[in-house]
């Protein structure tokens, strides 16, 4: 059934949920009748309780449609409305019910409705509702199985995917939204919906309903937004936009005068597999290069970038409303994706993309894809890898950002990135009790780059993974050869929420740390709060056997992060990190150190011990002593530190 409610969709959806309805639901009267007809419902419910005069002019928008699709119309009332039920009939309503009732009531009102339509319809063809597969998703064993039609539409071949993978495929606004519309059905509700961008343009509204068959999703289109791709002509073989109707969105956009950055990218290499595996084996790798660069797009910019296939091995990438800085990154993400392996058992590929871009605004599209296809040139002119990035006035606008990006696995695999030691602290006795492990970057243009500009830079380029584990090996191998007066020490490594998801991170970990020689009686895990953990029980399996493996496990930036509370009832802890923010707002108002308070007495409470970060004042030490803090770890010890400074502060101490 569709259900426009102003008032109370949420409830009024749970409500029919229960019941075995399936429903798309809205709160606003806009595009109703568009929704309607797309939804292939045959009862359209109207609760116009607390608003009854947007009722009515729903009501009629929605009836013509209703007729003509043999649909029920039901309406709900509050009390004090039922006398302007003429009202109501005349704008087309079938059925009513008036408040108070209950979900029984509501249940019988709706099989009312349901059979009048049935007797309306009988075995007729309903022309405006015929739909394609629905876009759907049902949870089971922590993936989502999705529909056919949705799997197509993602490119996703096996038909399932993660619930961090689902996360991945959303824009950072529409992840926000996404994480509060699961609060909600964590808090209670049985259904709930929220909106986001799709990957080929518009917007769609995301129906959740979780009953006792277990968890599932609904995606229901709304339409193309304004400035979305037209798709209405598609290259036969990777199924992008060709390159007429990349045109046609050009002139569009240079008709409305708005920003627009254009990537034109050249696959090399194609050749080679054209002259030894034929024109097939070629047109297999061109279609699997097109999704990896589909995919790099909607990760990094949503619904605000498209891709269209120009000729041969060439590539159109277009984003609206787009910066250098923007453009860059994109670049990046693509070449990145493109230049992993291709592997066709038991062979394997590898491509090079060379990337020229332009920024553009109202500039005519042919003069805007000349002087994309100079950059290109530009960039084919560099041996290996290159992007080449002008803006109008033909300069290299390519930020600082970008070029970490470009070179950062050049510098994980010539060890240029540093790994130091910050002191983790004893507060009553001064002694030296662990150090974190941190990571710098000495870049031989700009200096050090430290460990948030590096890792934004890694998560730009696809390499997070690649440089957490460059760095857990680094320091156990260091941390491995430190002198005996040393070996009392603990050593903690980060680790980030999308490892510990990972099948087998545990017996991985665990297997790394014993290849290194260091005790992993001295190790401790610290799990940063960068993003959520999807799949708590899983986590807490995997936590729990590094703890039976000999290892300890803290919580990072405790406070701070997407879900300290859950993540401190669900998981096996040894110890909580306090925010450093929190550390140095105890010696603010009593209000902060009643916060600091509660964090520490509850972590004492639950046998957690507490460490500070981020002290640097012995004012601020004073305080968290005085509160019960354990450990503390700041500059007023020390800042991230090299193995020989760490022997003589340890001396000395």
């Amino acid at each position: 059934m569709f259900i426009l409610s102003f008032r109370h969709r949420d409830e009024l959806t749970d409500c029919v949920s229960r019941g075995g309805w399936r429903s798309i639901a809205a709160r606003r009267a806009a595009g109703a009748e568009q929704r309607f007809i797309a939804s292939g419902a045959t009862i359209a419910l109207v609760d116009g309780r607390g608003a009854f005069d947007e009722a009515i002019g729903a009501i009629r928008a929605l009836a013509d449609a209703a007729e003509a699709n043999a649909a029920s119309l039901l309406v709900l009332l509050s009390r004090n409305d039922v006398a302007r039920l003429g009202d109501v009939f005349a704008a087309g309503a079938t059925h009513y019910l008036a408040s108070p009732f209950n979900e029984a009531e509501l249940l019988q009102a709706l099989r009312f409705a349901a059979r009048h339509a049935e007797r309306l319809g009988g075995t007729i063809s309903r022309p405006a509702l015929r739909q394609k597969e629905d876009l759907s998703w049902t949870y089971r064993n922590g993936q989502l199985n999705l529909s056919e039609a949705l799997a197509g539409q993602l490119g996703v071949d096996n038909g399932t995917i993660s619930v961090r993978q689902a996360y991945r495929l959303l824009s950072r606004g529409d992840r926000d939204a996404a994480r509060a519309a699961r609060q909600r059905l964590k808090s209670g509700y049985g259904t709930t919906a929220f909106s986001h961008s799709l990957s080929q343009g518009g917007r769609a509204v995301h129906h959740l309903n979780v009953a006792e068959a277990g968890a599932s999703g609904l995606v229901e289109p709304l339409g193309a937004e304004e400035g979305s791709a037209p798709g209405l002509r598609r290259d036969p073989l990777t199924g992008l936009m060709d390159g007429a109707a990349a045109r046609r969105w050009l002139a569009a956009r240079a008709a409305e005068a708005r920003p627009l950055g254009l990537l034109l990218v050249g696959l090399d290499r194609l050749e080679l597999v054209n002259n030894f595996y034929g024109r097939a084996g070629g047109d297999a790798l061109l279609q699997a290069a097109a999704r990896r660069i589909e995919g790099a797009v909607r990760a990094a910019v949503a619904a605000r970038g498209w891709i269209a296939r120009m000729a041969g091995a060439e590539f159109l990438v277009g984003l609206t409303d787009a910066d250098a800085e923007e453009l860059g990154l994109v670049a990046a993400a693509i070449q990145q994706a493109v230049e992993q392996r291709f592997v066709a058992a038991p062979d394997i590929f590898f491509l090079t993309a060379k990337i020229g871009g332009v920024l553009s605004l109202g500039e005519e599209p042919g003069q805007a894809l000349r002087r994309a296809s100079a950059a290109l040139a530009d960039a084919r002119d560099v041996q290996g890898s290159a992007i080449r990035i002008l803006d109008a006035d033909g300069a290299d606008p390519l930020p600082r950002a970008a070029r970490l990006a470009e070179e950062l696995r050049r510098a994980i695999g010539d060890e240029q990135i540093e790994t130091l030691f910050q002191p983790q602290v004893d507060i009553v006795s001064g002694r030296i009790e662990g150090v974190e492990a941190l990571a710098r970057w000495r870049h031989p243009e700009l200096g050090e780059v430290g460990a948030d500009a590096l890792f934004a830079a890694a998560e730009r380029a696809e390499l997070v993974a690649v440089l957490t584990e460059h760095i857990q090996q680094r320091a156990l191998t260091m941390a491995s050869a430190w002198p005996a007066s040393l070996n009392h020490l603990r050593l903690s490594l980060n680790v980030r929420p999308e490892e510990i998801a990972r099948a087998g991170f545990a017996e991985d970990m665990l297997a790394r740390i014993d290849a290194s020689g260091f005790p992993r009686s001295r190790v401790t895990l610290e799990i940063t709060e960068e993003s959520f953990i999807d799949d708590l029980a899983s986590a807490a399996t995997a936590l729990a056997q590094l703890r039976q493996g000999g290892c300890r496990v803290a919580i990072d930036d405790f406070g701070t992060g997407y879900s300290s509370l859950a993540y401190l009832k669900a998981l096996p802890l040894d110890y909580l990190k306090l925010d450093k923010r929190l550390s140095q707002d105890i010696t603010g108002s009593p209000r902060d150190r009643v916060v600091v308070r509660g964090v520490i007495d509850m972590g004492r409470s639950l046998g957690i011990g507490v460490i500070a970060e981020g002290v640097e004042t012995e004012e601020q030490l004073a305080l968290l002593a005085a509160e019960g803090c354990t450990l503390y770890q700041g500059f007023l010890c020390a800042a991230p530190i090299g193995v020989e400074q760490l022997v003589t502060l340890v001396g000395a101490r």
